[in-house]
């Protein structure tokens, strides 16, 4: 499924944050505009490789708790370029009947969407481009895959620093979406911070910005807000590389700061 039966044109004249991303995990899509602000961030701001590898890896384990809570259903908003494992790859892992709903807005995912389709025998995955700050389009396409009146995984990983609070409403923009979902569903959230990395993350948001690409890093207050009336699940909010660490977790934290806050919570 797509949300647009057009094909999108690649706009390779300036850099997409999922690209720029794809070329801080070592990825191949993405164009020379994109390595560019990438190169210039990662000089201004040491951590961003290290910041986009953890919130990866904080996207697996998430996942993995979702599924071993009972999950069996995730809606990924912001999906990005596949790199494996994918979150398809790791809830079905856990759970082979899972089902699974990508949504992207940037047109070189939609044209890697085959590496996100390749499902379990015994669950789906599908795809769905369109933007975050569609959610009808979104939940009304994945609605066709998903049982919305079950419990869904949504996640929203390393996505809403990209939107505003008063140009996107993006408290507003997160909460029409839990608001749809059923009662035992999970929320799954990670967000650059300048609280850890003040300097460096302020010359990343001024990069992004001089891209044409807003930037909000939010200090840890305003990343709470995110939870309000969901129950969140232990360790509650912490640096990413720290909620419910692998032993890669802890090694990788003695290389410094990821300023990336991540979250899981429960809609109760």
């Amino acid at each position: 499924m797509t949300g647009s039966d057009a094909a999108p044109q690649i706009d390779t004249s300036r850099p997409h944050p999922a690209r720029v991303y794809d070329w801080w995990l070592g990825g191949k899509d993405n164009y020379p505009v994109d390595e560019e602000l990438a190169r210039r961030i990662l000089a201004a701001d040491g951590t961003a490789v290290r910041g986009a590898r953890a919130n990866r890896r904080f996207m697996h384990r998430a996942v993995r708790a979702a599924a071993e809570a009972g999950i069996r259903q995730f809606l990924d908003i912001g999906t990005g370029i596949p790199t494996e494992p994918n979150l398809h790859q790791v809830a079905q892992a856990a759970a082979p009947e899972s089902r699974v709903v990508y949504a992207d807005n940037d047109p070189i995912v939609l044209r890697h969407a085959e590496a996100l389709l390749n499902s379990s025998a015994e669950g789906s995955t599908d795809y769905i481009h369109a933007d975050v700050r569609d959610p009808e389009t979104i939940l009304r396409l994945a609605g066709e895959s998903l049982d919305l009146g079950q419990p869904v995984s949504l996640s929203l990983v390393a996505l809403t620093h990209y939107l505003g609070e008063a140009e996107d409403d993006v408290y507003g923009l997160v909460r029409r979406y839990v608001d749809v979902l059923a009662p035992g569903s999970f929320l799954i959230l990670s967000q650059v911070t300048q609280d850890l990395s003040p300097e460096g993350v302020a010359k990343a948001k001024e990069l992004f910005a001089r891209s044409g690409t807003p930037f909000y890093p939010r200090p840890l207050p305003e990343f709470y807000r995110f939870f309000d009336g969901l129950e969140l699940l232990g360790p509650g909010v912490i640096p990413v590389s720290g909620w419910r660490p692998d032993p890669e977790d802890v090694a990788v934290q003695s290389e410094g700061i990821v300023p990336v806050y991540a979250g899981v919570a429960r809609k109760v």
